[in-house]
């Protein structure tokens, strides 16, 4: 959702539904004592399991942060929206960032359009970069856009499969691609030129456990699931607007980001809507905050980039929010700070998503 992120108070109201009922909740500040019970493996630093992995997208910047004291315990990128240097040390704009086995963490260097907050830069890459910041892996082109070898136009999304391989949502050639790790082919594409299939802005994808692929296709309005044959095997496009994101769950349902109504829906197998949380409702809040990415923990919460709100919060079934970083509707990059935060990951947390190679997860 690049082209449409602009630009986070601890009493919060929220607005939830859980199984059809509406209510009103108000969430004071969290003890110390009590976000240590939600984050049990939280306090430590780089690379410690329950810290989060922030991309903070006009800052230029990937940041760990321990949920505990909410220090910043690692980052890569500049941290200054304002320049335009894509390249070693550096990410432009990064819509999406994930751990991998070994301390390794996998971004996409989404950049920045043209009408946005920050000047506008392309970066146009994936790269993967270890603790010192150092790129051992990288596919596209600094600055570059373009459809051939080697070359992306706005990747805002990309995932390791278990046979190591990386799977990109190349979101202005409108295709998922598969590039194979060692040779840097293209392996498998998705993306038909026309007809039912052809994408419009795809924002994100997941391998599922049967092999199958789901895609947010944001600006089709729906979640597919299509097979490695390209058959669209299941389809979610009732009352959405704007589909930043989808995750399929262990009970089967599928989490849903539904951007442009504000709110974060979890459908069942059988289409119906079963849970659903709206960002909007915060005192202070942006009327049209643009949530880019959430994702339900092994806790049971969910984990939400609440984009245009500058801020992550993790809400429970009820509704509550148990922990927020960054304030509310208010950019920056001091301390919790965030500006245009486009997705967040508890790390050692892969429920509902592609388990990277060499990462051993069962939800």
């Amino acid at each position: 959702m690049n082209w449409k992120i602009f630009n986070a108070a601890f009493i919060i109201y929220v607005i939830a539904i859980a199984a059809g009922a509406s209510y009103v909740a108000v969430v004071a500040p969290l003890s110390a004592s009590y976000l240590s019970s939600q984050f049990p493996d939280g306090g430590g630093g780089f690379n410690t399991p329950g810290n989060l992995l922030i991309a903070d997208q006009f800052n230029d910047r990937i940041i760990e942060v321990n949920p505990v004291t909410n220090q910043i315990v690692w980052s890569f990128g500049t941290g200054n929206g304002s320049l335009c240097n894509p390249g070693p040390g550096a990410i432009i704009g990064p819509n999406d960032a994930q751990r991998l086995a070994g301390g390794l963490t996998l971004i996409a260097g989404s950049g920045i359009p043209a009408g946005s907050s920050a000047p506008a830069c392309s970066d146009n890459r994936v790269i993967i970069v270890n603790q010192q910041g150092d790129i051992t892996w990288q596919y596209g082109q600094a600055g570059i856009n373009g459809s051939g070898p080697n070359l992306l136009n706005v990747p805002v999304f990309a995932t390791q499969l278990p046979n190591k391989d990386i799977m990109i949502v190349d979101q202005a050639n409108n295709r998922v691609i598969e590039v194979n790790y060692t040779t840097k082919q293209i392996d498998w594409s998705y993306g038909p030129t026309s007809g039912p299939g052809m994408l419009n802005n795809p924002n994100a994808v997941q391998l599922l456990p049967n092999g199958d692929i789901l895609i947010a296709d944001q600006g089709n309005n729906r979640v597919i699931e299509v097979n490695h044959s390209g058959d669209i095997v299941w389809q979610f496009d009732q009352g959405l607007n704007t589909a930043a994101f989808a995750s399929r769950l262990p009970n089967n349902d599928t989490l849903i980001v539904d951007s442009g109504h504000s709110r974060i829906v979890e459908i069942s197998s059988q289409n119906n809507v079963v849970w659903q949380y709206f960002t909007n409702q915060s005192q202070g809040s942006n009327p049209t905050p643009s949530p880019s990415y959430a994702l339900r923990l092994a806790s049971g919460h969910t984990i939400i980039a609440d984009t245009l709100n500058d801020r992550i919060i993790v809400v429970d079934m009820s509704g509550q929010i148990v922990y927020q970083y960054g304030m509310t509707n208010i950019p920056g990059a001091g301390p919790n700070e965030l500006d245009g935060p486009y997705s967040a990951y508890v790390i050692g947390d892969y429920t509902g998503q592609t388990v990277p190679s060499g990462v051993s997860w069962a939800s």
